[in-house]
């Protein structure tokens, strides 16, 4: 759901499908568990799979939830843009102190920002 209350689905490439919220809220439990069991991208977690994961958000996702473009965030959050560009698609992942920063920025964007403003002397 983005901030605006709208709901979408973001396909792997990035392009987001608004979804209608009555169609998904007149749904069965049972339609909804099938329609979930064939989501390929979204495997079912079972307890054993529980335990590994690990939540990290999506490089795009979170860049467009900032409504940033690319350029913007990479200069803001001081990512090389090329890096961030392979991130979002897909060419490589982000590495684990990559995805503690990015995980910081999503909790308090405002804050990483500050952090990162030159100190005037």
């Amino acid at each position: 759901m983005r901030h605006n209350g709208k709901l979408v689905r973001v396909k792997p490439d990035g392009a987001e499908e608004l979804l209608d919220k009555q169609s998904v809220a007149a749904r069965s439990d049972a339609e909804i568990e099938t329609a979930a069991r064939r989501d390929r991208e979204n495997p079912p977690v079972t307890d054993a799979r529980a335990g590994k994961l690990v939540r990290v958000p999506r490089v795009k996702t979170l860049r467009r939830a900032l409504a940033l473009t690319q350029e913007e965030f990479a200069a803001r959050y001081h990512i090389p843009l090329g890096t961030l560009r392979d991130w979002e698609q897909g060419r490589s992942e982000p590495d684990q102190p990559a995805k503690a920063y990015l995980t910081v920025i999503a909790r308090d964007p405002e804050g990483v920002e500050r952090a990162l403003r030159p100190v005037l002397s």
